[in-house]
């Protein structure tokens, strides 16, 4: 192998930084460059477009980013769409390493009668709406119900129903779509009810993100605190610190005595939607009530009882999940969701493909936090290098043009890092006057324009 080694990372967000990041600092003597590709000209993917913008610090590990981009042997090409601007086959001629890094941008959908409701949105759409996410900025949300129903209980379904009753004046100070302050500003929404198909000890929320909602100014945390004790009489074997610390948070909720606050977020678990209900739109949610069973492997699992309630309700977000959507050429594992692999190594019915490897979540499933990432990534880095090593990846055809000769001739609008970094200051500077973080570009033609100007910051 020669001692300089050319790869290709496709996607931006944190698993595809962390493992460039790995790949720049852990080769060795060998000089690794890393041509980093986006569909979108911003990087960062979800830190972006998926954290709740009312969790600054959590954007903060894009400094780490930053510093990985700022490395002599690092290109960003934004913009990019792969299987389209470029293809699996042209990557493979001119890097020894392709890694996919390209997360699990499909919801999961609940497959119920009346889903396909006007109301009734994946999570994914309404994160990516508030967060302006360009593919997002036009829907058209309602928010003129008094009750909205989130089906999901991790951190996706706790953001979404903080962000539904946070008021204006803390929408206002952070990096929230102006689109979504207007029509939040205008809510009539008084009660979010999150439910849970499985108990409290089930619950995938992280502790801070449960606890931050009991801190939430003009909003009572509702937890009835029978139905909470009848949910964890079944002992659960395989229950985690962190869900003992969850179940600690909801016993001190479900002890609160309410305070009349203006409006309410509603915790109820063993329960699972089966209906929407309404003529053209949602107008209720029809529920069952379950219970836990154990199944051969000891994991407790919901099983519908005979008791169904239906809940009014105007609006229905679900976030019971992600799943990836295949790429161009590249073999793809339906049954899971993610491009088919093996330890990062992607795999098709052969045999492992050389010189193609993986990260994230569409590796592994949406599963973890922001900082899973990175050590997810080393495992797959690890297999890079020892194929590496070994001379189990691809050999670039000499004499082709490099991508960013291939991709100035094909697609004009392709955006620099220097290009982001604009972006960057533009944004930055529009929500200055206004103390806020950002004022973030919701078009990529207006994105793709303030890169290619010299400062942006006008």
């Amino acid at each position: 192998m020669p001692d300089e080694v050319r790869i290709a990372v496709v996607g931006s967000g944190p698993a595809g930084f962390y493992a460039a990041g790995h790949l720049l600092t852990g080769a060795g003597d060998r000089e690794v460059s890393i041509d980093m590709l986006d569909r979108l000209p911003t990087p960062w993917g979800l830190v972006r477009s998926g954290v709740a913008p009312d969790h600054p610090k959590i954007k903060s590990v894009t400094r780490i980013f930053e510093k990985t981009a700022a490395h002599a042997r690092f290109r960003f090409f934004g913009g990019v769409e792969f299987g389209r601007d470029v293809t699996r086959e042209e990557l493979a001629a001119r890097y020894h390493a392709v890694v996919y890094a390209t997360g699990t941008a499909a919801d999961r959908p609940m497959g119920i009668p009346g889903e396909q409701l006007a109301g009734s949105w994946p999570a994914t759409d309404f994160v990516g709406w508030y967060n302006a996410h360009p593919d997002y900025a036009d829907l058209d949300f309602d928010f003129s119900t008094e009750r909205a129903v989130i089906v999901g209980n991790g951190n996706v379904a706790l953001d979404v129903a903080r962000m539904l009753v946070l008021p204006e004046a803390e929408l206002s100070i952070t990096d929230t779509a102006d689109h979504a302050i207007e029509v939040l500003r205008e809510s009539a929404i008084r009660e979010v009810v999150v439910l849970g198909r499985r108990g409290p000890a089930q619950a995938a929320f992280t502790n801070p993100e449960l606890r931050e909602l009991g801190e939430l100014a003009d909003v009572d945390v509702v937890v009835d605190a029978e139905e909470l004790e009848h949910a964890l009489r079944t002992p659960d074997p395989g229950v985690e610190p962190t869900a003992r610390r969850n179940v600690e948070i909801l016993r001190g909720y479900a002890a609160r005595e309410p305070t009349g606050a203006f409006k309410r977020i509603v915790l109820q678990f063993l329960r699972s939607p089966v209906e929407l209900l309404g003529v053209d739109r949602v107008e209720a949610v029809r529920t069952v009530r379950n219970e836990l069973v154990a199944g051969a492997d000891g994991r407790l699992r919901a099983r519908a009882t005979e008791i169904e309630e239906t809940l009014q309700a105007g609006l229905v977000l679900r976030a019971i999940g992600y799943r990836g959507v295949p790429l161009p050429g590249v073999p793809f594992d339906d049954s899971r969701g993610t491009i088919a692999n093996q330890h990062g190594r992607v795999h098709d019915a052969a045999g492992p493909c050389p010189g193609e490897y993986v990260v994230g979540w569409i590796k592994r499933g949406p599963s973890g936090v922001i900082g899973t990432n990175k050590k997810d990534a080393q495992e797959t880095v690890n297999c890079v290098l020892e194929d590496i090593e070994a001379g189990r990846v691809l050999e670039p055809h000499p004499g082709l043009p490099d991508l960013g000769t291939l991709l100035a001739a094909r697609h004009p609008g392709v955006v620099d890092y220097e290009g982001w970094k604009r972006i960057d200051r533009h944004e930055q500077g529009r929500g200055q006057p206004a103390g806020r973080p950002r004022v973030k570009l919701t078009r990529l033609g207006e994105m793709v324009q303030v890169a290619a100007t010299n400062g942006g910051e006008d």
